[in-house]
């Protein structure tokens, strides 16, 4: 059911060399025990561990100069006595820096300073910009590590949640397809808040919330914000930036939160999609067991925040961060390994909830004997976080069968003609993006009929 406090609806429904190191000398011992020195060999130096690329050789040099030309170039195409103004910036930075424009655009306002609204007689000087650039090391650099230093302040190597406020401010402001959220400011920040929680859950996996280089180049996020560039429809974007999954996730907490309070208890999350799961799953998740709650977070709730990670990870339990997830719920005793014990403690409860829907339970050694066949663990009795990272995408059925009931159901009871029949409709969707896909139907749906229900009743007053 859509409340009158959810988003809008999407408006588009359907959805280089240096010095060479010392040579290097073979030598052989003899039967007397001398050695014989053979021919020298001169290696090539390839590991340069004091120089920045932008220093290393002759080649890089002429690549900086080669780079300072055509900055220079572009400042006397388009540039005025100020500098480069917004839109001649960020046509640089995509021609001459290969920086999506997004990025770019939250550089500009970081070179200038400037405020949302400034931007129009804001302009970047060329000292200030070379200065920037040459001074982070960029001119050789590859476009991730670009884009990484274009966003992270000074002082810190790693990115947090707050770093990626301004190039989100951007998206929403210059992506065509986010104009129909131009009034509603609230859900604005939500939308931004979603997909920043999306991007350090899918490249974050470890939960710190510092965003290594490496993580960031190691990840989609790059090909996202390229694609932004590309693409006016935002919900083609299904990584990170998809109106339509930020929709589903907003409107599956606004259900659950009966106070609306923006915080959920225990016996809220206990509803979710139609209490599939046990009770001992929901202990689990807020005795912190998963990952340490937001700072601040009152005892006994879960925040919005948390609950990004949670469904995301329920939805698709195929990706290491869901399974690193999962896999800490039920390692109750927190020693890397998953036995039977374990296993029983969370599957007694699903074999009675079986029972009470008239389904044939499956016993707990018949369960055990088809997860120990399915996931072929390194030692018997014992499951690992490497098997079940080994084995996706059959490792997600592990944890549903202990505790998701709906799932479990639908895995004892599916049909294999229905299951090559939605394999074609969802060809190269994730697990996440499948589900997304249905329910932004169904709550696009209700809130059609809700729309036509509410004018026929102010048809039938008029009349």
């Amino acid at each position: 059911m859509i409340f009158a406090s959810t988003p809008p609806i999407s408006p588009s429904k359907t959805r280089s060399p240096g010095t060479p190191l010392s040579p290097a000398r073979r030598s052989t011992t003899t039967l007397g025990g001398s050695q014989k020195r053979g021919p020298l060999v001169s290696i090539p130096q390839f590991y340069f561990p004091t120089q920045s690329s932008s220093n290393a050789g002759q080649g890089s040099d002429l690549a900086t100069r080669d780079f300072l030309q055509r900055v220079e170039a572009a400042y006397k195409t388009d540039g005025g006595a100020a500098g480069l103004g917004q839109k001649a910036f960020v046509k640089m930075m995509q021609e001459v820096c290969e920086l999506p424009s997004m990025v770019a655009y939250s550089l500009f306002k970081r070179l200038t300073g400037c405020e949302a609204g400034e931007e129009e007689g804001a302009a970047v000087p060329r000292d200030t910009f070379t200065k920037f650039w040459t001074g982070r090391g960029l001119v050789t650099a590859p476009p991730p590590r670009r884009a990484f230093e274009s966003l992270r302040p000074d002082g810190q190597d790693y990115l947090a949640f707050p770093d990626f406020w301004p190039m989100m401010e951007c998206v929403l402001r210059y992506h065509p397809g986010l104009e129909f959220l131009a009034e509603t400011q609230e859900f604005q920040r939500k939308y931004a808040e979603t997909v920043i929680h999306r991007i350090f859950y899918s490249l974050n996996k470890c939960g710190s919330g510092r965003l290594s280089f490496r993580e960031f180049r190691s990840g989609e996020l790059m090909d996202a914000l390229y694609a932004l560039d590309r693409e006016n429809d935002i919900n083609k974007i299904l990584k990170f930036f998809s109106y339509e999954h930020f929709y589903v996730i907003y409107c599956k907490f606004w259900e659950l939160d009966q106070d609306h309070d923006f915080l959920l208890d225990k016996t809220d999350l206990a509803h979710y999609s139609n209490c599939a799961l046990s009770y001992v799953i929901v202990d689990r998740i807020f005795e912190e067991a998963p990952r340490k709650f937001k700072a601040g977070t009152p005892p006994g709730k879960m925040c919005y925040e948390d609950f990004v990670w949670f469904i995301l990870s329920e939805e698709d339990k195929t990706t290491d961060t869901a399974l690193t997830y999962w896999f800490r719920c039920v390692d109750l005793d927190g020693d890397g390994v998953i036995r039977p014990r374990e296993m029983l403690y969370f599957y007694e409860e699903q074999l009675r909830r079986l029972e009470g829907w008239n389904q044939e339970p499956v016993q707990f050694e018949d369960l055990l004997c088809q997860l120990h066949d399915m996931l072929s663990p390194a030692k018997e009795g014992a499951f690992t976080l490497r098997d079940l990272k080994r084995t996706k995408p059959q490792s997600g059925l592990f944890f549903s069968s202990l505790f998701s009931l709906h799932k479990f159901v639908g895995f004892e009871n599916r049909d294999p003609f229905a299951q090559r029949a939605e394999a074609a409709e969802f060809t190269g969707l994730s697990d996440w993006d499948k589900f997304a896909k249905i329910e932004y139907f169904r709550l696009a749906s209700e809130d059609d009929q809700q729309d036509t229900a509410g004018g026929a009743m102010d048809t039938d007053e008029q009349i």
